[in-house]
């Protein structure tokens, strides 16, 4: 492979990406490194039955339907295990390597949409990836080789077109799929690539040759979740290299993963530590796609932004022109000559879908030093109401400044309808106050002192519905410190005041 040397242990690949072979392993004999194809029959397969290139009879045995699309999973660099997986005609097949659980997860859901029937394999290239991971990364490039010889093998003796193809690759796995979409002769493209958090370490920063690309399929698409850098190095690799780039919470973490002890546990324990802790965030990528596939109500939905601060700020919740799309398998299979990054925010576990809402408030600040204090927030919608949100705005309030921000809800509210804003109790911000309220008294003139908060526009994400939020209470709009004030749908407030008028001047003239 192009840019890799050939002495794999002369590349100062730290662990968690470099192992060395020990005595025990060295001397357990092994069938020659190969590339399989398994084909599941059902959700509930976990042996596969193997096609086998050049042997067209295997089609009809795995119950290959060459009128359905083809969706080949492929794993990436193995673990330390042993597993016994597929059955042929020679016998079981053991080797050094474990087939990960997420992999039968993926392919029960798959095979369980009746609605869409698809063919499911797996590209098991254990025996390539159980390896130093230089040495796995050089065989990449092979197994992807080896992926498009099968597909070309079955245009030829089951006229199946390429175009029905989607390969679903996790880290090295993604690159793999790459190699193989490359490898392809002929102009036409295979269908779809999608890249399960792809492989960062001898990848990151590399031409679009040596890794996946966009022009390695008619739609790829990739969802990063471990981008986080150590020693200048990430297990995910960070840049766009698909026509919609998926980071999730950034993709740098996760949460629910702990990351603070990752590279102290690396340091510790060495690989033994390793399968667990980047396994949270690295895999997370596999699950939020396994969710699309179980709860196809509740998508998640990225949007196009520049970077994770201004998408935390709420500035980057726009579906126009194709700027935001659905994570995971039911994706809009838009193409543009520009990679897309979308960020959106994900719960900690399945279902991992949040609803996303920009807030924007303009404070009138009626004390001279900038204030800083802590508000919450509660939401009422036509489905269920949200209590006290915790609001932070990153800087002091100073006077007719808007400040925007994100906020993120488990739970479908419906239509907002009201909202209440809470100044939180600070013995600091209410000595304040009370010193200024002080103060006041002896002034000659009247004065007022405090936050004032006319006006709370709200956008949300999923609906792009937009709202303007009013006072309840037009004659108190100043906030204090405890204190909490009710804004309710300006439209609905205008709606019910003229209603109120009409009621009012009715009754007026039925009087007379």
């Amino acid at each position: 492979m192009p840019g890799i040397t050939d002495n794999p242990d002369s590349l100062s690949i730290p662990e968690p990406f470099g192992r060395s072979l020990g005595a025990t392993e060295a001397s357990k004999p092994l069938k020659k490194p190969e590339t399989r194809f398994l084909l599941f029959q059902d959700e509930n397969d976990r042996l596969g039955c193997r096609l086998r290139p050049q042997h067209p009879e295997t089609l009809q045995e795995c119950g290959f339907n060459s009128s359905q699309p083809l969706i080949m999973i492929i794993h990436g660099w193995s673990g330390s295990e042993s597993a016994t997986v597929g059955k042929d005609s020679d016998s079981d097949y053991q080797v050094d390597g474990l087939l990960e659980n997420w992999i039968w997860k993926i392919v029960g859901a798959l095979k369980s949409r009746q609605s869409q029937p698809v063919n499911v394999g797996l590209v098991d290239w254990i025996s390539l990836a159980y390896q130093h991971y230089t040495i796995a990364v050089q065989n990449t490039r092979i197994v992807g080789q080896d992926v498009a010889a099968l597909l070309l093998w079955l245009e030829e003796s089951a006229k199946f077109s390429r175009s029905k193809v989607h390969l679903i690759g996790y880290s090295l796995g993604a690159h793999v799929s790459g190699f193989a979409g490359s490898s392809m002769d002929g102009k036409n493209k295979i269908g779809r690539i999608t890249g399960l958090d792809p492989a960062g370490p001898m990848f990151e920063g590399t031409s679009p040759n040596e890794r996946l690309s966009p022009d390695d399929a008619n739609f790829v698409d990739a969802i990063h979740t471990f981008t986080r850098e150590h020693m200048g190095l990430s297990v995910g690799i960070k840049q766009p290299i698909a026509h919609y780039d998926f980071y999730p919470n950034g993709g740098s973490f996760q949460p629910g993963c702990h990351f603070l002890e990752l590279y102290k546990h690396i340091a510790e324990h060495g690989l033994n530590a390793i399968t667990q802790t980047i396994k949270c965030a690295h895999e997370r990528s596999v699950h939020l796609f396994i969710d699309s596939l179980q709860h196809s109500d509740l998508q998640s939905i990225g949007f196009q932004c520049s970077d994770m601060g201004s998408f935390s700020q709420g500035l980057c919740l726009s579906c126009k022109k194709g700027r935001c799309n659905t994570l995971g398998y039911d994706i809009r299979k838009d193409r543009s000559g520009k990679s897309k990054r979308l960020f959106l925010i994900t719960r900690a576990q399945s279902p991992f879908k949040v609803y996303h809402y920009q807030f924007k408030i303009q404070f009138i600040n009626q004390i001279e030093k900038p204030v800083e204090p802590t508000f919450t927030m509660s939401l009422l919608g036509t489905k269920e109401e949200i209590k006290r949100i915790p609001i932070t705005l990153g800087e002091g309030i100073t006077s007719n400044k808007t400040y925007s921000f994100l906020i993120t809800l488990d739970k479908d509210i419906g239509e907002l309808i009201v909202l209440k804003f809470k100044w939180e109790n600070s013995a600091v911000w209410a000595n304040v106050w009370n010193t200024v309220q002080t103060i006041m008294l002896w002034g000659i003139e009247p004065h007022h002192s405090g936050l004032i908060l006319k006006t709370i526009w709200v956008k949300a994400g999923e609906t792009q519905q937009r709202m303007t939020f009013c006072p309840e209470n037009l004659d108190d709009i100043q906030l204090h410190p405890t204190q909490e004030k009710v804004f309710v749908n300006c439209e609905v407030k205008s709606k019910r005041l003229t209603e109120s008028k009409e009621q009012m001047s009715q009754e007026t003239h039925a009087k007379k």
